[in-house]
């Protein structure tokens, strides 16, 4: 049998020349930080070359495509990408600052 390993996602993604190391985390079950929400914890690294990675990213691309397209997740846009500007042509932006987002304490930080 294969160990399988449970990650809540992507901590840190460092280049080096032409090594991609991700490392993967989970979020603590005991640790809590000062905003009450659980700690990250790391868990294992991943270590690929640049071209694996690039290969890699274009799997999980087409993984997420597919998740969006059965409904299992709904992307929204960011509200730094221009498509997010595009999306509302008829508003008017005021002089005052857009409203915070506070994210719910079960969300992966990984979908923003």
């Amino acid at each position: 049998m294969q160990e399988e390993l449970y990650t809540d996602g992507i901590s840190e993604i460092m280049v080096s020349g032409t090594i991609v190391r991700v490392d993967l985390m989970s979020l603590s079950p005991t640790e809590r930080d000062a905003s009450n929400f659980p700690k990250k914890v790391f868990r294992q690294r991943l270590i690929f070359s640049a071209e694996a990675f690039a290969n890699s990213v274009e799997v999980m691309q087409n993984a997420l495509q597919g998740l969006v397209d059965a409904g299992v997740i709904k992307r929204t846009p960011s509200r730094e990408t221009p498509e997010h500007t595009s999306a509302n042509p008829g508003s008017e932006r005021s002089g005052s600052p857009a409203p915070s987002f506070q994210r719910p304490p079960n969300v992966s930080t990984n979908f923003r």
